[in-house]
């Protein structure tokens, strides 16, 4: 993973958890406690919002296989406490890419909504096709 354009450490509680994870864990069970059991996450290609711990998991985990590459980097970020703003950027196929993901968190600290934003179509239409692959491959081998 590149070096984020902003500081992986000094952030509120929920954003400091998440940034914990996806700087040294990215593992499944470092996830999970992460996640609400309600998580709802909206994808920039998926039409509906996805509920649930164990399909946000797999969304998750696919994007951090397709969009977490070497070039994945946080550029900004807006911290609320119990809500932040994550732009990112990164490469695909030559595309670049940029995003945003928008979290949310309970009074627990588990996260309850997870919005990703992606720009321009040319990113979407990569996105689209990468996660969509690593979701059938990610399927098949459960």
């Amino acid at each position: 993973m590149a070096k984020h354009l902003i500081p992986e450490t000094g952030h509120s509680p929920n954003l400091q958890r998440w940034f914990d994870w996806m700087a040294h864990d990215h593992s499944p069970g470092g996830l999970a406690p992460l996640l609400a059991d309600e998580v709802v996450f909206k994808s920039p290609v998926v039409h509906t919002p996805q509920v649930g711990k164990p399909i946000t998991m797999g969304y998750l985990l696919a994007a951090g296989e397709t969009l977490g590459n070497d070039s994945f980097h946080y550029t900004r970020v807006f911290d609320c406490g119990d809500r932040a703003v994550l732009e990112f950027e990164t490469e695909m196929d030559g595309i670049a890419v940029n995003g945003v993901d928008m979290i949310a968190w309970n009074g627990d600290g588990q996260i309850t909504d997870f919005k990703v934003m992606v720009r321009p179509l040319k990113a979407i239409n990569a996105v689209h096709a990468a996660m969509g692959a690593m979701l059938a491959k990610m399927k098949a081998g459960a």
